[in-house]
């Protein structure tokens, strides 16, 4: 039996979402039970057209908040994750941290992969500031995250879930509760509208 099992695939022709042209863009949804985690929905629409390409991730089930934390080593760098699109991710050795927004995307990944992807955010950061001090500490942290990429070095993995949708796959990580104050104060990716 496999690790992941799925258990319905729905397959459709749409419009693409970017383009606007009709019949060409492919939209692909899975129901998969993951392991120690449950059941997802994972959704992908991609064209052919223009190369859109969107996925996302989203639990079934609904679960308490929760905060999954991993210590990054040689050893974990192959662990996976599964990050909810609700959930904050950071690692606070190296200052960085991707909160939920309006489009934030749900993703099954590894330890390796939540490294790599903060690697591309710095790199674009390097490009989009310029100042010296920017620079500087962007270059520190990238050198940080590559020397942990390469096994070297430990760092926390700390995933916030106000859903507790996400989770960390090993008998290493740790699962605990969201202190009342902090729960109040993460955020969700949704939007809110407010009477006064």
């Amino acid at each position: 039996m496999s690790e992941e099992e799925t258990v319905e695939i729905n397959e459709m022709v749409i419009k693409c979402p970017a383009c606007g042209v009709d019949g060409i863009a492919t939209s692909i949804m899975k129901e998969i039970e993951i392991p120690h985690f449950g059941k997802v929905l994972e959704t992908t629409i991609q064209c052919k057209k223009c190369g859109f390409k969107h996925s996302d991730v989203i639990s079934l089930e609904q679960n308490d908040p929760a905060k999954y934390t991993l210590k990054i080593s040689e050893e974990t760098l192959s662990v996976r994750v599964v990050r909810s699109q609700s959930a904050t991710v950071s690692i606070p050795e190296i200052g960085v941290k991707v909160e939920p927004g309006p489009k934030s995307e749900g993703y099954v990944t590894n330890v390796e992969g939540i490294l790599t992807r903060f690697e591309g955010a710095v790199i674009k950061a390097l490009n989009l500031f310029e100042d010296e001090a920017s620079q500087t500490n962007a270059k520190n942290t990238l050198a940080e995250i590559r020397e942990l990429i390469k096994g070297n070095g430990t760092a926390t993995l700390i995933i916030d879930d106000p859903f507790g949708q996400s989770n960390i796959v090993s008998d290493d990580v740790v699962v605990s509760e969201i202190p009342e104050d902090e729960l109040k104060n993460l955020k969700t990716g949704f939007s809110h509208i407010e009477d006064n």
